[in-house]
C-alpha cells in the first residue's frame, strides 16, 4: 500500500501544478489578404544606393487584433516570422516569396501575450511592446511606457508566459513615448548580453539614447552609450547582422512633411560604453514613397548570400494608415 502511495504521490503533485498553472488560450488564426507593391516610388527606380528594392505588399485583414506591428524577427530563410503590435498580440506566420519577393502570409496566427500571472501584459498597462529579439532562452520584448524588457521563454512565444527581466532607473527616465524601441542581443553577450536603444532622449533632441545590460541571467546596468541624431529622426527598430553589422531603422512623422524612414548602419564593435556613433545612411525616403510608419526590421541572407532587409509598418489602427511590408537587397 505505502509503494503504491509513494508511486502515485508524484502524479498527484504534477495533476495539482497543472490545475494551478495560468490557462492558456489557443492561438487564433488569422486570413491576412496581401496586395503587391511593384514600385518603391513613381520613378520606377529599382536600386537605391547599395539597396535594391525586392517588392512588397499592403497587409490587411478582417481580424480586429490585427494591426499595430511594432517589430519583426525571421527564421534563417526569411520565412517563418514572428511579430509584435502595439496592442500586446503575437503575430506569425510565413512570408510566402517568389524568389526575394514577397507574394503572401500563409498560417497566420495571433494571440494576446501574458504574464507569469495568467494575466494578459494589455490588462496590466503593458500592451505597448515595441520590440523583440530572439535568445538561446525564448524572446526578449521591449515594453514602452513601463520602460520594460521581458523574457518569453521557450520556443513557442504564443503558447509561453513572460516575465519582466529589466527595470532599470535609466530607462525609467524616458518619457511615455520614448520607450525601448529596439533590442539586440548579440552572441556571447559582447559588448553586452541586451542592447537598448530608446525612441528618444527625453532632455537631448540631438541624441538616440542606447543601454547595455548583462548577463542575460540576471542583467545589470553595463553603460550607457549614444546614436547621434539628425533632422528629427526617431529610433525604431534596429537588428544585427551575421557579419556583426547593426542595422538601425528611423522613422520621422510631422504634418508638415509627412512620414519619412531611414535606414544607417554601424559596426556592432562601435557600441561601447561612452560612445556616440554616427553611422552610414544607407537610405532615406519620403511619402512621395510606398512607405508608412516603417516599425519592424529583420534580417535574412537569400540563397545567393545577399542581405535581405524586411520591414514592416505600424498603422497605428488607423483608417489612414497602412500594414506595408518591404524588401530590399543588399547589393553593394
Amino acid at each position: 500500500m505505502q509503494s503504491a502511495l509513494r508511486r502515485l504521490l508524484p502524479l498527484l503533485a504534477a495533476a495539482l501544478l497543472l490545475t494551478l498553472a495560468p490557462a492558456r488560450a489557443p492561438a487564433q488564426p488569422i486570413t491576412i489578404t496581401a496586395m503587391p507593391i511593384e514600385r518603391l516610388d513613381a520613378s520606377g527606380a529599382v536600386r537605391f544606393g547599395p539597396l535594391e528594392f525586392r517588392g512588397g505588399l499592403v497587409l490587411s485583414s478582417t481580424s480586429s487584433t490585427f494591426g499595430g506591428v511594432s517589430g519583426l524577427v525571421l527564421d534563417a530563410k526569411g520565412e517563418e516570422f514572428l511579430a509584435v503590435t502595439d496592442k500586446g498580440w503575437w503575430l506569425s506566420g510565413r512570408i510566402a516569396s517568389e524568389g526575394d519577393r514577397p507574394v503572401g502570409i500563409r498560417n497566420a496566427r495571433m494571440a494576446p501575450m501574458m504574464a507569469d500571472n495568467g494575466k494578459a501584459l494589455s490588462e496590466q498597462g503593458r500592451g505597448d511592446v515595441e520590440s523583440l529579439v530572439r535568445v538561446p532562452s525564448g524572446v526578449l520584448v521591449g515594453i514602452e511606457g513601463a520602460q520594460e524588457v521581458w523574457l518569453f521563454p521557450g520556443p513557442e512565444p504564443l503558447r509561453a508566459f513572460g516575465a519582466k527581466l529589466i527595470s532599470d532607473p535609466a530607462l525609467a527616465r524616458l518619457g511615455g513615448n520614448q520607450g525601448p524601441e529596439t533590442l539586440l542581443a548579440p552572441p556571447g553577450g559582447v559588448p553586452a548580453a541586451v542592447i537598448v536603444i530608446a525612441e528618444e532622449s527625453p532632455d537631448d533632441p540631438a541624441a538616440l539614447p542606447g543601454f547595455l545590460f548583462g548577463p542575460l541571467g540576471k542583467p545589470k546596468p553595463l553603460g550607457r552609450f549614444t546614436v547621434a541624431r539628425s533632422d528629427e529622426f526617431a529610433a525604431t527598430d534596429a537588428a544585427l547582422a551575421d557579419d556583426g553589422t547593426v542595422y538601425l531603422l528611423e522613422r520621422r512623422f510631422d504634418y508638415l512633411r509627412g512620414v519619412a524612414l531611414r535606414l544607417r548602419r554601424f559596426p556592432l564593435s562601435a557600441i561601447t560604453p561612452g560612445a556616440v556613433i554616427t553611422g552610414e545612411v544607407l537610405l532615406t525616403a519620403n511619402r512621395l514613397a510606398a512607405i508608412d510608419n516603417m516599425e519592424g526590421l529583420a534580417l535574412h541572407r537569400n540563397a545567393a548570400g545577399e542581405l535581405i532587409l524586411t520591414l514592416i509598418s505600424d498603422d497605428n489602427f488607423s483608417p489612414l494608415q497602412r500594414t506595408l511590408l518591404l524588401r530590399f537587397a543588399l547589393v553593394e
